[in-house]
């Protein structure tokens, strides 16, 4: 029977270095020369069967860590040439595997320097923000993605596009919907453009919300999605043909740095014009004034989901007839924020949305419910906002739901014109939040999950406070 062997150099010399052992005292102990010791360390020899359960008894070696241990370090690895700054030189599986097995010491070094390198840009970007807060020019920037140059844009600027909106709503008035957009939007695309909409079950389109295909001239939506998101889909699509113009237009007014930016903005202004082409202008802010802001029965009124009702509030700010300027944040369960809109930029140097105290996180415990918040920042402004979960596309038995959640707020002034104002009036406790925890000196917060960048941490023996972050 042959005998089992391993090449295991690097790991052995790991091993023998973390003992602080010499070869010659290592090769003593396991009564093998040297030389040959040197020959298996650098990969000219392997390591038999006999020579592995002499180290497990030596040295209480386990032999799990001479066996293994590179393919766990190529996951880390991997995340380090998954940053954006190396993302042209990313090796494949098994040259990161090779690289984790040839130098196992470099390859740690390596993904704890890139680790200590996310943490400082992190610590760096919560200070420009705090400069920034306080008035303060600093060009300090991270390495960003093209998806997070076109968020970046477009959430630092009103969330009104004048253009798309006048063009969509006089698209609507041409297509007559007064029974309802959905059919209209097809006859056009059939009769204009020679599209035909089909619908395709999960198991034919198992990965895609929509597909066009030029060839057949079919536009095919998935099953999965809910029906307001299929005509959202549908709205979509008639968008990018009847107001192309308009859409590139504004485009080309967005300062953008690349294609493929440009071809994320126009995915998101192609977006926008299908929430004005649902949701006409001018009925949907008289509606909105009339029903006091209740997504509820705007939702209702327009056929819309809740998601797409509370997108188009805070997008009503035309000249002349604007609504509250309301602004829009949506996060998953692990915290992260997907998208932040706002009528009139989303105020992030003031209302950060990362404060763990807010109800959105909460809502994930009650979907579907509405649940108002009366906040107030530190310097005093205070908000009111409104959560809700979102659930995302249906999905079979056994597969997991994706639900998000989402927040709409507004300047808690503008509270009695809405009526969620009623929890304000009714008396509810203002809740002190921060804009995250890294910027924020509360003292005594049950709730803080880092300590803040801007004070030292008050390490005492002789005193604990509430939170294990707790600063001088």
């Amino acid at each position: 029977m042959a005998e089992n062997k391993i090449f295991a150099g690097p790991r052995l010399r790991r091993i023998r270095n973390s003992l602080g052992l010499t070869q010659t005292a290592m090769a003593e102990a396991l009564e093998i020369s040297p030389s040959y010791l040197n020959l298996i360390e650098r990969n000219q020899r392997p390591l038999t069967v006999q020579l592995l359960l002499k180290l497990a008894t030596v040295y209480k070696v386990d032999l799990d860590e001479l066996r293994g241990g590179g393919a766990d370090m190529a996951g880390g690895l991997r995340e380090v040439f998954a940053d954006p700054l190396l993302a042209g030189e990313l090796p494949g599986d098994q040259e990161l595997i090779e690289i984790s097995e040839a130098a196992p010491n470099a390859a740690n070094g390596m993904v704890k320097l890139y680790r200590a390198y996310r943490e400082q840009a992190a610590r760096l970007s919560d200070l420009a923000e705090l400069l920034a807060r306080e008035g303060h020019d600093t060009s300090l920037s991270g390495t960003r993605l093209p998806m997070d140059e076109v968020r970046e844009i477009l959430e630092r600027r009103p969330n009104h596009f004048a253009a798309l909106d006048e063009a969509a709503e006089a698209f609507a008035k041409n297509l007559g919907t007064g029974e309802g957009l959905l059919h209209p939007l097809k006859d056009w695309m059939r009769s204009e453009h020679g599209i035909v909409v089909r619908t395709l079950p999960v198991h034919a389109m198992p990965n895609q919300r929509r597909r066009f295909d030029r060839h057949s001239m079919r536009l095919f939506i998935s099953e999965r999605l809910s029906v307001h998101d299929q005509l959202r889909e549908i709205a979509q699509e008639a968008s990018l043909l009847a107001l192309r113009t308009e859409i590139l237009d504004q485009l080309e007014a967005l300062p953008l740095s690349g294609n493929e930016a440009r071809r994320i903005a126009r995915f998101e202004l192609a977006r926008y014009a299908a929430l004005a082409l649902m949701m006409p202008y001018g009925e949907f802010f008289a509606q909105a004034q009339r029903a006091r802001y209740d997504l509820d029965l705007l939702r209702v009124r327009f056929g819309v989901s809740f998601e797409q009702a509370a997108h188009r509030l805070t997008t009503l700010q035309r000249p002349g007839a604007a609504a509250i300027p309301f602004f829009m944040m949506e996060i998953d369960h692990a915290g992260n924020r997907l998208r932040r809109a706002g009528a009139q930029g989303f105020p992030q140097s003031r209302f950060g949305g990362a404060c763990p105290k807010l109800n959105i996180h909460n809502t994930f415990a009650q979907p579907s419910q509405i649940l108002v918040d009366h906040a107030e920042m530190p310097d005093g402004q205070r908000y009111m906002l409104v959560s809700r979960t979102l659930d995302g596309p249906h999905v079979a038995f056994q597969e997991r739901v994706r639900r998000t959640a989402l927040l709409l707020g507004c300047d808690a002034a503008d509270a009695a014109e809405t009526v969620y104002g009623q929890v304000i009036r009714g008396g509810a406790p203002v809740l002190p939040i921060g804009t995250a925890c890294r910027l924020c000196e509360r003292q005594g917060c049950l709730s803080r999950a880092e300590p803040p960048v801007t004070r030292p941490l008050g390490l005492d023996e002789m005193v604990a406070g509430l939170s294990a972050f707790d600063f001088q």
